[in-house]
């Protein structure tokens, strides 16, 4: 309880801040009760930045990020654990070592492949590069192996279901706590994305939502924080929803595996 309190936190700080003035928040010591100001904190947000716009493009991006990463992960980790073929342990070695590399070494790179496809400034340029990822390959790989047994496909085989139908029919239902993991991953991931968005979208019109929220910040002058923390606040909130409705069907699967085992 002392550790959920403690994780809880954060998030019961941004609300305070987000429902009293910048005056209050710069107070000592600093106010810890919830305010009144939340709406026109709101109010002033949403007439600094195009927030609602920005939430579209990262809703439209998260989840379309999502649903690739969560099919072509799933797909490429059923052929690693599942599947003999040439070259398997290198390659599984090569994912390895693309996992361990930082992600900002892939800017450069990424932002010429977008030049060149003619993508730079639309949303393809932030869903494309994020469809597939090592770790979600490697995690799901690891999960495959000892979810899904191989008399079963054994069995489908005998039946005539060739690799996409073993995947689809058999690999899929048995591995859906794994999924949903990956998703509720993906999705955050994606949504919290902050560098590669504000480097790949030039066009104002086409930025996502934490491009947006660090307009608000000022170099010189007073900063708004009571406004800024609004923000966050409308922004976490999303994550909440996915979190809540992903982790039931996680713990609900895993809950009805360990009955069965």
């Amino acid at each position: 309880m002392v550790g959920v309190l403690v994780s809880m936190f954060p998030f019961y700080w941004t609300i305070v801040m987000a429902t009293n003035t910048s005056q209050d928040i710069s107070k000592y010591p600093p106010k810890l009760t919830f305010g009144s100001h939340l709406f026109e904190n709101i109010d002033r947000l949403l007439n600094s930045i195009d927030f609602f716009g920005s939430m579209l493009n990262t809703v439209i991006v998260a989840v379309s990020t999502t649903l690739l990463v969560v099919f072509l992960d799933s797909l490429a980790a059923f052929a690693f654990a599942k599947y003999e073929f040439p070259g398997r342990r290198l390659l599984f070695g090569m994912l390895l070592g693309i996992f361990m590399l930082p992600l900002q070494l892939a800017i450069i790179p990424q932002y010429l492949i977008m030049a060149e496809l003619g993508w730079l400034g639309s949303l393809k340029a932030v869903v494309l590069p994020a469809t597939a990822n090592a770790f979600g390959i490697f995690w799901m790989r690891q999960y495959m192996i000892g979810a899904i047994h191989d008399e079963l496909l054994d069995a489908a085989r005998m039946d005539g279901c060739g690799f996409f139908r073993q995947y689809w029919h058999v690999g899929l239902p048995t591995v859906r706590p794994g999924l949903a993991f990956l998703a509720i991953y993906a999705f955050v991931t994606s949504w919290n994305d902050y560098v590669w968005p504000l480097v790949a979208l030039v066009n104002p019109d086409q930025v996502t939502l934490q491009v947006a929220l660090s307009q608000l910040n000022v170099s010189h002058g007073r900063q708004d924080y009571a406004m800024v923390m609004a923000g966050v606040l409308l922004a976490v909130l999303p994550l909440v929803l996915v979190f809540s409705l992903f982790a039931r069907s996680f713990i609900a699967d895993a809950s009805k595996g360990a009955v069965r085992e």
